[in-house]
């Protein structure tokens, strides 16, 4: 099972990753704290103080097309904000 999905590169994370050191992180939805540090931990080799968690609800949406209205919605996603060690970091820009 893979717990982390991807890494949130946004403007306000990167803030806060230069402000208080805190990179944010996509995860599975059944993933909890506990092996959301284990799985950064092991990944980057860095020590984690603090994992906290939030689940996104899904948006409606709606389009214009030629054939009428198409109305969907996007699925529900956990978004985890993990905090490090002083004077540890994560390059997120090693593997383009």
């Amino acid at each position: 099972m893979a717990i982390i999905i991807k890494p949130i590169v946004t403007e306000k994370m990167t803030s806060l990753t230069d402000k208080l050191n805190r990179y944010g992180f996509r995860v599975d939805l059944n993933a909890n704290k506990i092996q959301i540090k284990q799985a950064i931990q092991e990944m980057y080799n860095v020590t984690v103080v603090a994992v906290n968690t939030s689940v996104q609800p899904g948006k409606k949406k709606s389009r214009y097309t030629k054939g009428g209205v198409i109305k969907g919605a996007t699925s529900n996603y956990k978004k985890a904000v993990v905090t490090l060690k002083e004077g540890e970091v994560i390059d997120l820009y090693s593997n383009i």
